[in-house]
């Protein structure tokens, strides 16, 4: 608590003065010159003889707080497009999560079902206007990914590019499909 006689340093300025005057908000200091001047309190922390006391880090925060450079600006929110906010349609095409088993089933037929599996949910997406829908064929040798990519190929109206990484590694396709072809 700042009180008269005290001697005073102004933060942003290289103003000493010994305070004359105490309101709740501002004082009056003299400075070494003779000069009355008007602070706000939150702008000078005491001196005592020459050396500074140095002030608790929360008297520090709560000054620069208060201060108008340090004041947060209110957070707008930014509208993002529909696109974005949709969460995409994923198929998982692991064969794990076709079929309970694949006792009897031969690779061919494995990879047939997957095929069947990602043509029938693209074509329902195409159907149903659903903008965006990722293929998840999993790693491995990289023989479904090239399936994939060739069945996709024979459509006009998508583009096909690699699944977020961050989300689904390698091992997934994302296709966006052109409603309004041009």
């Amino acid at each position: 608590m700042i009180k008269v006689g005290d001697i005073v340093s102004v933060i942003d300025d290289p103003i000493d003065g010994k305070v004359v005057k105490v309101t709740p908000e501002e004082i009056v200091i003299e400075t070494e010159d003779g000069f009355e001047m008007t602070f706000y309190i939150r702008e000078v922390v005491r001196i005592k003889s020459g050396e500074m006391i140095i002030p608790s880090y929360e008297e520090v925060s709560k000054n620069l707080q208060q201060k108008e450079v340090f004041k947060k600006r209110p957070k707008r929110t930014i509208a993002k497009s529909k696109e974005r906010t949709i969460s995409p349609m994923e198929v998982d095409l692991h064969i794990n999560k076709l079929v309970k088993s694949t006792k009897g089933m031969a690779n061919h037929d494995i990879i047939n079902l997957q095929l069947d599996t990602a043509k029938r949910q693209l074509d329902f997406a195409i159907s149903k206007r659903i903008p965006k829908i990722v293929f998840i064929h999993g790693v491995g040798q990289g023989v479904l990914k090239e399936e994939l990519k060739y069945l996709f190929g024979r459509y006009d109206n998508i583009r096909i590019s690699d699944g977020d990484y961050k989300k689904y590694g390698l091992g997934a396709m994302e296709i966006y499909i052109v409603q309004n072809p041009r």
